[in-house]
């Protein structure tokens, strides 16, 4: 990135102070005056609908940034588009970090296109904070200990639908549809660690790429196995088409659905609401959709952020509230720096959450990091499609993440 005639001035008048700048000159992505903050979203591809959490974020350091930004310092989020595609991923990746030099990536989104960055990221130590996928590993602190989640794991998102399955229907035929990649997987895994040795006799599986046009062969495969339930594992594009063609061939299973892909605005109008009613997920998130959240306190936050950040953006798009929710988690851990942004720092900080409650969050739902606790949500609530809105039942349900 080719420094600015601004950044050029700001440079001089900080030279003044040269045990600060020197400081700041050992501390990646940190000058006294901005904090450089790397991130890469799918503006384009099969998962482009995402594309809005990242437009969110460059709106909600803009306002941090009117209030004053951080110890005196201005976020300055540098977000590349890397087409859902693992190997432009780690281009733009490694762009961020030896060229734009941030100070350490956040919320890149993709359970691939992490997989695909998560080495080079954790050799380099370089803070992967709160990352767009649930894919399960991301607690892994371990073996990648710069890399943490923030969602609920996908894992123990199946875990808590195959058991509400169970006592539903106690000899359910289960159909399972999953994107074939790491994130799909985790659903297959979370099924069989509750089915054990049912599994084979109880499961019917069917796999698609995050390329193929359609998945309408894989929904009448799945409906000639004579499953009566069905779990669709997939991003919004995908779950959009298998509620329409499910619908469509009259097959009337009972029908979970992975919480990333039950927007609204991208998924439940695109699919037809009246096709989708009675369709099962979970949530950790308040639903912008539910008239139960029009004088919630968070969800006012959100909406007046929204009026005056981003006034064009869908206010039935939960990839808002999502996107608000997992950016204020960002800014409690840099408040939580003191003032000390070096790339261990921050990584201390974000492993050092304390029931953090961000506004858009559900009640009960609370956000805690400790240094072997990298799944930072463990808690969800069922809820159901009406054909208008989610409508949440039972009470909240504590994951077991291991």
């Amino acid at each position: 990135m080719m420094p600015t005639r601004r950044h050029l001035l700001a440079a001089g008048a900080a030279s003044l102070a040269l045990p600060a700048i020197a400081r700041a000159q050992e501390t990646p992505g940190v000058t006294a005056t901005e904090i450089r903050i790397g991130n890469t979203m799918p503006y384009s591809g099969p998962a482009s609908a995402y594309g809005v959490i990242g437009r969110s974020h460059g709106h909600f350091f803009r306002m941090i940034n009117e209030r004053g930004g951080i110890a005196g310092r201005k976020i300055n989020f540098i977000s590349y588009d890397d087409n859902y595609s693992p190997p432009k991923t780690v281009e733009q990746v490694r762009r961020l970090v030896e060229q734009d030099k941030v100070a350490f990536l956040f919320n890149t989104l993709g359970t691939p296109t992490n997989s695909a960055i998560v080495r080079y990221v954790n050799q380099r130590k370089v803070p992967h904070l709160f990352l767009s996928t649930g894919a399960d590993k991301w607690g892994n602190f371990q073996e990648t200990p710069w890399t943490i989640g923030w969602q609920p794991s996908y894992r123990t998102e199946a875990q808590i639908y195959t058991k509400h399955m169970l006592e539903q229907k106690p000899n359910a035929k289960l159909a399972l549809l999953y994107q074939n990649d790491d994130f799909g997987k985790d659903y297959v895994t979370g099924v069989r660690d509750v089915l054990g040795a049912k599994f084979d006799s109880t499961v019917r599986l069917a796999s698609h790429e995050v390329t193929d046009p359609t998945i309408d062969s894989q929904v009448v495969s799945l409906q000639g196995s004579g499953a009566d339930v069905l779990l669709t594992a997939t991003t919004p594009k995908f779950a959009a088409q298998t509620i329409k063609k499910v619908f469509d061939v009259g097959w009337r299973p009972l029908h979970y659905l992975t919480n990333v892909s039950i927007s609204v605005g991208t998924v439940m109008e695109p699919a037809g609401p009246e096709r989708g009613i009675g369709i099962i997920t979970s949530a950790y998130l308040k639903d912008p959709t539910d008239p139960g959240w029009g004088n919630d306190a968070g969800m006012n936050e959100w909406r007046a952020f929204m009026t005056k950040y981003v006034p064009d953006g869908d206010l039935k798009d939960g990839s808002y509230p999502f996107a608000y929710g997992i950016a204020q988690t960002l800014i409690k851990v840099l408040e939580q720096c003191g003032g000390n942004f070096s790339r261990e720092s921050v990584m201390k900080q974000a492993a050092s959450l304390n029931d953090f409650i961000p506004a858009t969050t559900l009640p009960g739902i609370k956000v805690s990091t400790s240094a072997t606790n990298f799944h930072p949500i463990k808690q969800m609530q069922l809820q159901r499609w009406t054909g208008a809105t989610w409508e949440r039942f039972g009470g909240v349900i504590e994951g077991a993440n291991a």
